[in-house]
């Protein structure tokens, strides 16, 4: 078999990779399994190992065009073929296409026997017969223990272990060979790991009586390969790995901003809302409506027609829908559109990579805009602190590489800081949003207010957090006369400021009206000032115009006197001759 080969830039040739098809299992492989080379499938009972063979075969066949050979030494064809269905895979009709070929090789320890000195004769002209029936590229041996299980000499073992691989490399099909997991060893004869190119050890522990499945790769000859354990989950479609470690800060952004549903509560970040891709955190002691704030984000982004993943960790769906009613906000409708999807269950369900996982497959298959966990608090009891953040870490970064906007709930507890979060995640949050009880004469109220918004101003004032059947809404708190009122004690103090302000009102109208009638009066009294003013100087002309004339008529009367008594004329008489044209 011909093995394409690849140089480097020095012209040395580099090793070839086999993709698998198995999502997540490429990408911290760089590229799949060797090309040409065995690879050891190792782990313990239930750890997933034959699942693994069978996808590795299933979807090189039909992703990548390389048919394969199945060898089974344990299972019968029917069984095999059972076990290919329940991940969704037809054996039967892959056979007949001439894509896969099965084989089942019983060895017993009195066949042994009988044939005298146990080698892999045999083995090798099976498995090259089937390989050249179908011109195989991939094959599969399920499981090697099986093979050796009845011999006892440990030298013949390794040798034929060992003449084994090195068939498998010379007739360059990329092989996977599964193996059980020994008592200290990787395997149960603590050979094949040294003689294999790559060694993958899967393992199934239960931790907490919560089961997690674990993939680790032990080595890979001549490659690179990420060194952590990696969850996996085994689900209808296959086999599901993730990175262990966060995918990087190298994450697309958006200057568009959208609304959280609450236009009042848009207005505190600059009318405008989140910005689009971010992480808002909504944290608050039990009751303060974190929930009911969750879906009002999820209604208005319904309300754009964008989709909306809702994972619920404390409620079912419909009670979800249910309670929400009570506010006024219909969401069935968005789940009958298909913009909004529900995922109910409790967090103890499974573990956190089961998690992790089961979050990917929901948000590839649906493809939100907007991703919601309500609440992340939960899953502190399915892991440690350090765990839940480690999850939430490349949650999160898988979220902003997808411009999808998350919001999360945290349920702090009464005594706890409320500015802190039990998972330690605050500083991967953008937006976080407080959620608190305001207890004040006998009532408890709820109030809210930003505690960071990165980017974005924002505004610093407690608003009341106010829940009607009308929705969401907030109220400005009452700050005067050196005190915090909410609720019915805000409204009393309110209403007894707007009494107040009412009579200040008055009593400012009525001086209006005494002034008023005093200028009138005034300006009355001034008018007849005024008249009895003018009266007095007109009687006072008059009496002067009188008095004038009187001294004319006086000085008159002088004259002619003064005339008669020396024979002249007077003035006044000398003025009348000369009127009437009488000269002197």
């Amino acid at each position: 078999m011909t093995v394409h080969k690849a140089k480097s830039k020095q012209g040395v040739d580099v090793l070839q990779k086999c993709p698998t098809g198995i999502r997540g299992l490429d990408e911290i492989t760089k590229g799949g399994l060797p090309r040409g080379r065995p690879t050891l499938i190792c782990g313990g009972a239930g750890a997933g190992k034959t699942l693994f063979a069978m996808e590795f075969l299933m979807r090189g066949a039909m992703e990548y065009g390389e048919p394969g050979v199945f060898i089974t030494f344990e299972e019968t064809p029917e069984d095999l073929a059972k076990n290919f269905m329940s991940l969704g895979f037809d054996l039967h009709e892959m056979m007949a296409r001439g894509l896969i070929e099965t084989d089942h090789i019983r060895i017993a320890r009195s066949e042994i026997e009988e044939t005298g000195e146990y080698d892999l004769e045999g083995l090798f002209i099976r498995l090259g017969s089937a390989i050249d029936s179908i011109g195989a590229k991939r094959v599969v041996l399920d499981t090697i223990e099986a093979l050796f299980s009845e011999l006892p000499n440990a030298t013949i073992l390794r040798a034929e272990l060992r003449r084994l691989f090195h068939w498998l490399k010379d007739r360059g099909v990329t092989a996977v060979v599964t193996g059980e997991k020994g008592d200290k060893t990787l395997t149960r004869y603590g050979l094949e790991e040294y003689v294999a190119d790559c060694v993958i050890f899967l393992d199934f522990r239960i931790v907490k009586q919560i089961a997690t499945r674990r993939l680790r790769i032990i080595k890979y000859r001549g490659s690179s390969h990420g060194p952590d354990e990696y969850p996996f989950l085994i689900g209808e479609e296959g086999l599901s790995i993730l990175p262990i470690t966060s995918i990087g800060l190298d994450y697309p952004v958006s200057t568009e901003r959208i609304s959280t549903g609450v236009p009042k509560l848009d207005a505190m970040f600059d009318g405008k809302g989140f910005y689009r891709g971010s992480t808002i955190l909504v944290s608050g002691t039990a009751g303060t409506g974190k929930t009911s704030l969750s879906s009002t984000f999820a209604d208005a982004a319904c309300r754009r027609g964008e989709r909306c993943l809702y994972f619920a960790f404390e409620e079912s769906p419909r009670q979800i829908i249910r309670n929400m009613g009570s506010i006024g906000m219909d969401l069935n409708q968005w789940v009958k559109k298909g913009l909004l999807e529900f995922h109910s269950a409790r967090p103890t369900l499974y573990g956190l990579e089961m998690h992790l996982v089961t979050f990917h497959k929901a948000i590839e298959a649906f493809k939100p805009r907007i991703f919601i966990v309500d609440p992340i608090s939960n899953l502190i009891n399915v892991g440690t602190a350090s765990e839940v953040k480690s999850i939430l870490t490349r949650l999160i970064d898988y979220l902003k590489m997808q411009k999808i906007s998350t919001l999360l709930t945290d349920l702090t507890h009464f005594g706890s800081s409320v500015e802190r979060t039990s998972e330690e995640i605050s500083s991967l949050i953008d937006t976080w949003l407080l959620l608190r009880d305001i207890e004040l004469h006998g009532e408890r109220n709820r109030g809210l207010y930003i505690l960071k918004s990165r980017g974005m101003p924002h505004s610093n004032q407690i608003q009341e957090f106010l829940l009607s059947n009308q929705g969401i809404n907030l109220v400005d708190i009452y700050t005067g006369s050196g005190e915090v009122l909410t609720g019915s004690a805000r409204a009393i103090q309110e209403g007894k400021e707007k009494a107040s302000e009412l009579a200040r009102q008055r009593e400012v109208d009525r001086k209006f009206r005494e002034q008023e009638r005093k200028r009138k009066t005034l300006e009355a009294k001034m008018a007849a000032l005024r008249a009895q003013l003018d009266a007095e100087s007109e009687e006072l002309r008059l009496m002067a115009e009188e008095e004038r004339r009187r001294q004319a008529a006086l000085a008159d009367n002088r004259s002619e006197i003064a005339h008669l008594r020396k024979g002249e004329p007077s003035a006044a008489r000398r003025k009348a001759r000369k009127r009437s044209g009488k000269g002197d």
